[in-house]
């Protein structure tokens, strides 16, 4: 399985973006989805996740309430939506597909411990 990014851009603060997350092959409704980002000299950080059904969501903190996430199986795609963005959103945002482990251990584990990833999309919020 292979996944794409896009959807990033520039925005004001206060604004919404929708990123996109598009995968090869025939297998993505056996796979969990999640959502991560970095910026200069941090680590990658979690931010939002979906379970192989898409029924079971899971945010980070700082995005919970702003932030929704969503799977497609029928098109191979997985959205996040953004909205009431904050320049500390600012960030190139990856995708991530996993089908080794259960959801509840995926939101816990650490970025370098997953292996799938596109090739990210930058958000940029002003202020």
């Amino acid at each position: 399985v292979q996944v794409e990014e896009s959807g990033g851009g520039l925005v004001q603060a206060g604004g919404s973006l929708r990123l996109s997350c598009v995968a090869s092959g025939n297998d993505f409704v056996q796979f969990t989805m999640g959502w991560f980002r970095q910026t200069p000299g941090k680590e990658r950080e979690f931010v939002a996740g979906v379970n192989w059904s898409g029924t079971t969501p899971a945010y980070a903190d700082s995005v919970r309430g702003r932030f929704t996430i969503s799977k497609h199986d029928a098109e191979n795609t997985a959205y996040l939506q953004m909205d009431d963005l904050k320049p500390e959103d600012t960030a190139v945002y990856y995708c991530n597909v996993d089908n080794s482990r259960s959801f509840r251990d995926y939101v816990k584990s650490t970025p370098a411990s997953l292996t799938i990833w596109g090739q990210g999309t930058q958000v940029t919020v002003s202020s």
